[in-house]
């Protein structure tokens, strides 16, 4: 079955897996997904991303105590049928600045800070808190 929208389904994969408690869960590879799960690295929501030959990204994900997963939610924005663009001024802050608003920019994928330190809007994907 063809996904029309695979940011999407990556999210949906992951908030799936951390609701049943996995380990991990694997996921049809793409540069954007890529890019997606390097940020979710870099800011402690998921342990470690590994891309195989395979083609698939296999996610590890991060518990707190007790089987609490660190990531608490996950938002798609901007969707295949209602793209959804920010200018500079725009970038939301996600509680207060503790949640991650996901932005594809004319300089690649980036946090909706990083966008706002460079003065750069541009298609706000997903949110992650």
């Amino acid at each position: 079955m063809a996904v029309t929208d695979p940011v999407s389904d990556m999210l949906t994969r992951i908030r799936n897996a951390t609701m049943m408690n996995h380990s991990d869960v694997n996921i049809p590879t793409s540069k954007l997904k890529v890019e997606i799960a390097r940020i979710l690295s870099e800011h402690g929501y998921i342990d470690k991303y590994e891309v195989s030959n395979e083609g698939t990204i296999k996610i590890n994900l991060s518990y707190k105590t007790d089987r609490v997963s660190t990531i608490e939610g996950l938002k798609r924005v901007s969707k295949p049928g209602l793209r959804v663009y920010v200018k500079k001024g725009e970038i939301p802050r996600l509680y207060g600045g503790l949640g991650l608003a996901i932005m594809s920019t004319s300089q690649g994928l980036m946090t909706g800070r990083d966008a706002w330190k460079k003065g750069l809007g541009g298609e706000l994907l997903c949110y992650v808190w």
